[in-house]
């Protein structure tokens, strides 16, 4: 299925606390990575990928993102007084995003390999996927620290468990956020309801992904991109 363009969410609001002395003066999506920070390098696969618009959510030290992000054309939410999860978060900039379905994009990895965005729009089908999420398997997945997190099984639907890991892009509906009754949440309890009735799918990412969420997996990143990168 293509689109001209699809409405993207950009998760940059969290406080980096895996982070430690990295995000004591600046946010985690300032962190440089390979020359940029990577909030940059989130943004080149949405602007590659034509999203429109693309809107980020701020919380710690927002400012200074706000600042680095004038003249790019992403729109900024504050989240004040407290932060809203990446649930919660979403279904406050939806009056932002306009239209249904919506890409997501996390802003705390590094992708080695094909736009990830663009292989979501590719394989999206919506008369049978309520979320449609990329998952990397673990022997393609770099910085990780803990377990994996889905099994894709062969209709390509998603459990949980199994040998890959949630990459942070996702397309998918944004009808059930409503009936949340939290003000914040986690995506996981949409994700959980979409998958009772058989309708969260995985989508296997086949480059490479590093994880940037804390201070190793930025050399591990870099390393990663001077290996894979194309």
């Amino acid at each position: 299925m293509r689109h001209d363009s699809i409405p993207l969410m950009l998760f940059a609001a969290g406080f980096g606390t895996r982070m430690k002395h990295l995000t004591a003066h600046q946010p985690k999506p300032m962190i440089p990575v390979a020359g940029r920070a990577l909030i940059d390098h989130a943004l080149a696969l949405a602007h590659d990928a034509q999203a429109d618009p693309i809107v980020a959510n701020l919380h710690y030290l927002p400012d200074m993102l706000e600042r680095h992000l004038a003249g790019t054309g992403v729109r900024t939410i504050r989240e004040e007084p407290e932060i809203l999860e990446t649930g919660g978060g979403l279904r406050n900039a939806l009056p932002h995003l306009g239209s249904n379905p919506v890409l997501t994009l996390n802003s705390d990895a590094v992708w080695s390999g094909s736009n990830p965005l663009k292989l979501l729009v590719e394989a999206w089908n919506p008369s049978i996927m309520d979320a449609l999420l990329i998952c990397v398997p673990l022997q393609r997945v770099h910085g990780r620290e803990g377990k994996a997190d889905f099994d894709i099984d062969p209709a390509g639907r998603l459990h949980r468990g199994g040998d890959t890991v949630y990459g942070g892009a996702q397309i998918l509906k944004t009808d059930l956020l409503k009936t949340v009754s939290d003000q914040a949440f986690s995506l996981n309890v949409v994700w959980n309801m979409m998958a009772d009735e058989q309708r969260l799918f995985g989508l296997e990412y086949p480059g490479h992904w590093c994880d940037v969420g804390h201070p190793g997996g930025i050399a591990e990143a870099e390393a990663m991109l001077d290996r894979h990168d194309v």
